[in-house]
């Protein structure tokens, strides 16, 4: 009889579908959907949402899902055109829809066009945010659940609460002439500003934009002037163009280690820590501390 019931409900939550962009959002909506729903991301571990173009099992699976999650900002800006046609027949939802916009960094992108930073999940309280509004469309699409939808997504924002809280706290053991972190590109603009660090990024918040000479030569005389002793590598971005600034100092006699890896566009594998939104945060936040303090 149990183990009826157990695969009835499974059937009845294969039924249900959401799908999501980023592994980020997909563990939002698992987190407050439950067992009621089967959540699937589009985007795996090192994979960079910039450059990411859907295949055609990646149409299919936003064809037949009852709901699409995606960031916004332009952070899937190869995708806008497929989320537009999407929106005309089913419920397709920016998670980032609710956000102040006030909260949100105006950046250049192209010396011409300012956007919006899309990389709201590195600062806690801003993502927190973005709960209300997954509820909401998971409300809407399946209306059947809404108290346990509401249950769990009041049980999740007060966990992010509480990491809101520790990384505030473990981040405050850097010292104050060591509060800079170099990356790859620039996506940790939220993460400075949460936690009071300076970041500064070889590349711009797009990875499909260049890095050009001059981007390195002044990265170059940065760490060199203020003596920076570690910059981070990403894992969904290569690590070449960083590794050539690290060479850089060290043929001008500044030594710059590798601090290790940061996870910015995407989390680490399914099953691992850092395969979730709360255990990459604090994977990242145990990189800079251990490199920096």
């Amino acid at each position: 009889m149990c183990s009826c019931e157990s695969v009835d409900s499974q059937d009845e939550a294969s039924s249900k579908s959401v799908v999501a962009t980023t592994q980020m959002i997909a563990d939002m909506a698992r987190n407050i959907a439950g067992e009621n729903v089967t959540v699937r991301s589009l985007m795996g571990p090192g994979v960079d949402p910039h450059f990411y173009k859907a295949t055609q099992g990646d149409l299919k699976a936003l064809q037949d899902a009852d709901l699409i999650l995606y960031n916004g900002l332009h952070l899937e800006g190869k995708m806008q055109d497929v989320f537009e046609n999407l929106a005309q027949s089913k419920a397709v939802k920016a998670v980032s829809s609710d956000l102040d916009k006030a909260a949100l960094f105006l950046v250049n992108t192209d010396g011409k066009e300012k956007t919006y930073d899309p990389h709201i999940w590195h600062h806690v309280s801003l993502w927190s945010a973005c709960v209300a509004t997954v509820e909401k469309a998971l409300v809407a699409s399946f209306p059947e659940h809404k108290d346990e939808f509401e249950v769990n997504a009041k049980q999740y924002f007060a966990k992010l609460q509480a990491l809101d809280s520790s990384v505030k706290l473990e981040l405050a053991s850097i010292p104050a002439n060591n509060r800079l972190m170099v990356t790859s590109h620039d996506a940790f603009n939220y993460f400075g500003k949460a936690y009071d660090i300076e970041v500064k990024g070889l590349q711009g918040i797009s990875t499909v934009t260049e890095v050009g000479l001059k981007d390195r030569i002044n990265m170059v005389k940065l760490l060199v002037d203020r003596k920076v002793p570690a910059v981070f590598v990403e894992s969904s971005v290569s690590k070449k163009q960083i590794e050539a600034v690290m060479e850089s100092c060290k043929n001008k006699g500044h030594i710059v280690k590798n601090g290790g890896t940061l996870y910015s566009d995407a989390m680490g594998a399914d099953g691992s820590e850092e395969g979730t939104y709360i255990g990459m945060i604090q994977a990242n936040v145990r990189t800079l501390v251990n490199a920096l303090k």
